[in-house]
């Protein structure tokens, strides 16, 4: 009686850990650019180059710089991206040498320009 229990007790706990895994990393899933308008892929050698011209300060973070990184509250300085490279709610800013679009209240990069 005991071991059935005990078996039993097994095949439900296998069976829900795929649950409640899921239900503990949809908060920390990383953003995948498909929720909001983001640069043109013909638009974005224009924005480099805008980015370019604008000397804007790069900024230094000891983390890689990959889409669904939250970049630090402090330190870091965010720009609107102009109309003419399309309507987006994204703010860009360079950190580590490379031009990234920021989803401005989480802070969460959406995506590396190449």
């Amino acid at each position: 009686m005991r071991n059935r229990i005990l078996a039993l007790a097994a095949l439900a706990a296998a069976i829900g850990s795929p649950v409640a895994a899921q239900a503990q990393t949809v908060g920390r899933a990383p953003v995948v650019v498909d929720g909001g308008p983001t640069i043109a892929v013909e638009q974005r050698p224009a924005f480099r180059e805008y980015v370019i011209e604008q000397r804007v300060p790069a900024f230094r973070i000891p983390d890689r710089v990959v889409v669904g990184a939250t970049l630090p509250e402090t330190g870091i300085t965010y720009y609107d991206v102009p109309q003419r490279f399309g309507a987006t709610t994204y703010r860009y800013t360079v950190v580590n040498g490379e031009t990234v679009l920021v989803e401005p209240r989480s802070r969460r990069i959406v995506e590396v320009m190449d």
